[in-house]
């Protein structure tokens, strides 16, 4: 497994954030600031996802990775601040401390961790088959109502994330199929969820060996594709995986170069995209920098 699509910060992770803060200040303050609390923190959360300097992003997420800590310290069943933390905590490991392995790997394991308390607040019966066998794991996730949808979504990104960084670890990769039953439920509920990322987690999933070895590459092709038009070809990242994963996995170069020159190509901003997309470029200038050495 090479390096997966990690997540960047969702507008409800930075919302639930915000919110917390606030919260701080007093039940007498709340009537008060309600709602202008909630849109602050919408536009927080569309300020980060629309940025354009991952450096900045990278520089300021500390701060709240810290302030994540003290608000749960007050209050540690909360399911929206465990659910943003788990959030953040994976973006930073996966997006901004690749030169780091062992902290990537304490990142990515705080995540899952964050994760999995949220789900067992949330979900008892699914917090008790966490760590069983994949079946019993796939009954207790159709026992989870749709209006759970976030949850579902945020453990699977928090535990992608975490079998990234441990990819040498089999007791870890072993998680792989509760991860991907995760996913699926996802998109089975909203395939457009997070911008559709659940699709893009898929195609990686589907594309990591060939399919003599058991891999499922066109239907990691298929998925990469769906994910592309959910975002109406506005999800930069998906093109990139889809280079990275999938034609690297058959040798398709042709693909793999008009692929990644496509993104390069293109304009990065977008609504709800434009980090993600300022990120999948800088990935994608790197894969075809390399690009004659693997091929």
């Amino acid at each position: 497994m090479s390096k997966p699509l990690t997540p960047v910060v969702s507008r409800p992770a930075a919302a639930a954030l915000l919110l917390s803060v606030f919260a701080l200040g007093g039940t007498g303050c709340a009537s008060i600031v309600g709602s202008a609390t909630q849109r602050f923190a919408d536009n927080l959360g569309s300020a980060v996802l629309n940025a354009d300097d991952p450096a900045t992003v990278r520089d300021g997420l500390p701060a709240y990775l810290l302030l994540l800590d003290g608000l749960l310290e007050g209050d540690p069943d909360n399911v929206g601040t465990l659910l943003a933390a788990a959030n953040l905590n994976g973006a930073y490991a996966g997006n901004f401390v690749s030169g780091d392995p062992a902290r990537a790997q304490r990142l990515a394991a705080k995540a899952l961790g964050l994760a999995k308390r949220a789900t067992c607040v949330d979900e008892p019966r699914l917090c008790a088959a966490l760590d069983g066998n994949p079946d019993d794991f796939a009954v207790a996730l159709q026992a989870v109502g749709d209006e759970r949808i976030g949850l579902m979504y945020g453990l699977a990104a928090a535990w992608a994330g975490h079998i990234q960084v441990n990819r040498d670890d089999w007791g870890a990769v072993a998680d792989l199929p509760k991860v991907e039953a995760l996913l699926m439920r996802v998109v089975a509920i909203d395939a457009s969820h997070e911008g559709g990322l659940a699709l893009v987690y898929l195609g990686v999933l589907n594309s990591l060996r060939p399919e003599a070895v058991g891999g499922r590459p066109a239907q990691g092709r298929a998925y990469f594709q769906q994910a592309i038009d959910t975002s109406g070809g506005r999800n930069l990242f998906a093109k990139t995986l889809k280079a990275e994963f999938y034609a690297r996995l058959v040798f398709d170069r042709e693909l793999h170069d008009g692929l990644l020159n496509e993104v390069l190509a293109a304009d990065p901003r977008a609504p709800g995209y434009t980090l993600m997309n300022t990120l999948a470029q800088q990935r994608a200038a790197a894969l075809l920098e390399s690009g004659n050495d693997y091929f």
